[in-house]
């Protein structure tokens, strides 16, 4: 493992990472465009709370948004303490 941040597309690391730490797949509520299944995305871990109301959905639809967003997933495994990290972001595959 390590405390460096890492950058991934490939589905089955990302849902593999989020799954390991009671992660699942979720959309904020309400954000979605006409036509589409999921609005923005995020992972949501049961035990944190959080201020936007998040739908979980399917990893099918997540990634299917994830892929026309042009989505990049960046997550850490490990904190600076040696503990199991759950620091994740989706960010633009273009950014930095």
């Amino acid at each position: 493992m390590t405390r460096e941040p890492k950058r991934t597309t490939d589905h089955e690391i990302i849902r593999r990472w989020v799954e390991a730490r009671g992660g699942r797949p979720a959309s904020v509520s309400g954000t979605q465009r006409s036509g589409e299944d999921a609005g923005i995305l995020r992972i949501e871990f049961p035990d944190r709370s959080h201020d936007e109301k998040l739908a979980v959905i399917s990893w099918q639809e997540f990634f299917q948004k994830f892929e026309d967003s042009k989505l990049a997933f960046l997550y850490q495994d490990e904190t600076s303490g040696g503990n199991l990290s759950r620091f994740c972001r989706l960010v633009s595959r273009t950014s930095e």
